[in-house]
């Protein structure tokens, strides 16, 4: 059952024009039946993808009407932040969706926004010396105890590509195991980290560019504590189907 601030980010996804395209797609394939509404609400998320690119045109419909009425100006600029706000939007609204039907327990919970997470300064904050470090960090997911305190929480990084920004994710998840390491380069450095729970590290794509079987790229996988990919693909196991998040979750933050 989702609660008030659920059912408000539901909504305001929702009301993100660029969304309308693939959310009105998801919902017109939707099951009557509960069983079948629940088995497809969980595999929607390996459909990623899918209902990215076939909703393009529409989108790219609606980012060139808007440039036409005056609120933007440069639709490719518009085009390529949409995409990555579509895969990070369209990851919380399908595991609402999902916590809706039943598939997610009660006390784990999405969001993009760090400050709602309990503790976030002390979770998401590495001191080395006097700078401070901080994760590429997309979405968190966690689980509270019954006095609303944090139980687990997971870190997820949203990549459209890998080609940039995959690498500062588990750069920083190297920097997070060095210190809660007994080891010369914590000490060398000055590293501190004192987080009430040590996050899950995970990284997700829709792999645009169909990198994932370049050997450096898949490489960096090893360094995630789980990765994910929302595309309806073959992968072996160094990557997993993004329904597998439903799973994971209840292993990793119950």
């Amino acid at each position: 059952m989702l609660n008030n601030m659920e059912l408000k980010d539901i909504q305001e996804i929702e009301s993100k024009y660029y969304m309308r395209p693939i959310l009105e797609k998801i919902n017109s394939l939707l099951p009557d039946n509960q069983d079948a509404k629940k088995e497809f609400v969980k595999n929607s998320f390996n459909h990623i993808y899918e209902y990215v690119i076939t909703s393009k045109e529409d989108v790219e419909a609606i980012i060139q009407q808007r440039k036409d009425n005056g609120y933007i100006s440069d639709t490719k600029q518009a085009a390529k932040t949409v995409v990555g706000s579509i895969f990070s939007n369209t990851i919380v609204w399908i595991f609402l969706k999902n916590k809706e039907v039943g598939n997610i327990d009660d006390n784990i919970y999405i969001t993009s926004h760090k400050k709602r997470v309990p503790n976030n300064a002390e979770l998401f904050t590495i001191n080395v010396g006097e700078e401070t470090q901080k994760p590429d960090m997309d979405l968190a997911v966690y689980s509270l105890n019954e006095d609303e305190s944090l139980k687990k929480c997971m870190i997820l990084s949203l990549k459209t590509s890998l080609r940039e920004r995959a690498g500062q994710t588990y750069k920083w998840k190297l920097l997070m195991e060095i210190a809660n390491s007994a080891s010369d380069i914590k000490e060398r450095y000055n590293i501190e980290y004192n987080p009430p729970v040590n996050p899950v590290v995970c990284f997700a794509t829709i792999n645009f560019y169909d990198e994932i079987n370049n050997p450096q790229h898949r490489g960096m996988f090893k360094f995630f504590d789980c990765a994910f990919i929302g595309k309806n693909i073959e992968t072996g196991d160094f990557i997993k189907p993004l329904s597998y998040l439903i799973d994971y979750t209840r292993e990793i933050l119950l």
